[in-house]
Parts: C-alpha cells; structure tokens; sequence
C-alpha cells in the first residue's frame, strides 16, 4: 500500500478537532503535518487525536499562536525538531518514518502586511527564515535523502498560485523577493513541487482562501500557500497528489485546506 501523507493548516486544532476527525475518517493519511495548532503543549488534545487512528502524536506548540504537529498512523525509527534565526516560535517538526522518508513539517512566518524588512521586522523574519531553509536543503543529509517538506510555506510564488497576479505582486506572500526565495529552496534540495508535478504550471492551483472577503472560496480567490516538495530519491515514487477543497465550505472552517500525496515505495 502506499504510503499516504497530509498537511494541514488547521487554524487552531481545538476548534477543528471534529473537521480533524472528519478528514481522517474520509481520506486516511498515514501521517498527517499540522500547523498554526496555536495550544501549548501542556493542553494539546493528544487522547482525542490518539482516538482517531494515530499511534505516534508529537507535537510543539505555544498558546494562541503558531506551534506544529505531526501525527502518524504507526511508530516511527526518529523525530527531531529546529530552532530557525534563533527563535523558538514552534515552527518545525520532523520524523523519519520506518521505510526511511524523513518528513519535515513546516510554519513560515506570514511575515505581515509591508513587504519592506526595513519597516516591517516580521517580513525580515520570514525573509531570514525562508534563506535559513535554503542552506539547510543544501546539505547532503537533505539533498541527497528521501526527504518529503510539506507545510504552509507562507509564499504562492507562481502566477497561476494566486488569482490574480498583477493585482498581487505587492503582496506579501507572493512578491517576486519571495518567489525568488522559493525557487532557491527548490533548486538547494533539488526538490520536485509535487503539487506541480501533478498539475501543470499555467494551470491555477489554491490550497488558501481568506476569511476577510466573505465570497473568497465562492469566487475562488484562491492562493497555494500550502506546499509539498520532495528530494529526487523520491520522485520516481509519487504516485497521487490531492488538494481537498471542500473542508473549506464546511462550517466555521480554517482557511487553508489539507494537501495529500501518495508515495509507493
């Protein structure tokens, strides 16, 4: 059987415990990466969670903000997490699963609304961030490994990931500092964007729809927010790619919505 594994912003697992549950029960993900958890440890639902099928729930959380969880169906050989530009703000998780896939589970900063790190210090955090994570693709024990990152990146760096391109470009998020940022990430783990190797580039592709405009996901004024790459030991073994629209028109739901791929190894 493949090995299937989901990433989710949740937008704050308590709130979404019965939407969890309702994702898993239908779509089964073997491992399962969350983010924006926003509980702290000491209060993270982890019999609930246990309750639903997973063997393994790590996670590492803060109250009302960020935080990171990976929950996976059956035990795992490793798990490790990273401080990124010296600030422990919850935003990274990793285990290595027993057939060898390390899966890294990441929360770029959003980094707010200018995008001028001269004005805006959580722009200039995103920015370091995101250049930390391309010095640590680069290393051998990534590049060369069969890695999977998923997460939600906080960067839809091609036109057809956001609605409306020109409209955009100076927004944070999808301007072409960003991008670039991104496609130095993909070229340091020479790593596949499995969402576009399964859907073509000029075609649109959105896993993010704002609450601030009500009609957002109607309209489908959609962003790809949430991404997965994978390091080249494991292109030859991507066999299905999902983005699984519809929790988004459920009730009171996150504005992101899971990612899935399948791996046949």
């Amino acid at each position: 059987m493949p090995t299937r594994i989901a990433t989710w912003n949740v937008n704050s697992l308590r709130q979404r415990l019965e939407h969890l549950k309702a994702f898993t029960d239908s779509h089964q993900p073997d491992v399962l990466c969350l983010q924006e958890t926003k509980v702290q440890d000491s209060e993270f639902p982890e019999d609930d969670i246990k309750s639903m099928g997973y063997e393994t729930v790590l996670f590492h959380g803060q109250k009302s903000y960020n935080g990171v969880a990976i929950l996976c169906r059956n035990s795992i050989s490793s798990s490790n997490r990273k401080v990124w530009c010296d600030k422990d703000d919850r935003r990274h998780l990793m285990v290595t699963l027993p057939n060898g896939i390390q899966v890294h589970n990441f929360y770029v900063p959003s980094g707010g609304p200018v995008p001028d790190p001269e004005q805006n210090d959580k722009f200039a955090h995103k920015l370091s961030f995101l250049e930390e994570m391309i010095a640590w693709a680069a290393e051998p024990s990534i590049r060369k490994e069969k890695v999977i990152l998923v997460g939600d990146l906080n960067v839809a760096p091609l036109e057809t990931d956001v609605w409306n391109h020109k409209k955009l470009l100076k927004s944070v998020g999808h301007t072409p500092q960003e991008s670039g940022l991104m496609a130095r990430l993909k070229a340091a783990g020479d790593f596949t964007d499995v969402g576009r190797h399964f859907v073509p580039p000029e075609q649109p592709l959105y896993s993010w729809w704002g609450y601030r405009y009500k009609l957002s996901f109607a309209k489908d004024y959609g962003w790809r927010l949430d991404h997965i790459l994978a390091t080249e030991a494991l292109r030859p073994h991507l066999k299905h790619f999902e983005v699984v629209k519809d929790t988004r028109s459920w009730e009171k739901p996150s504005d992101h919505v899971p990612n899935l791929v399948d791996l046949d190894l």
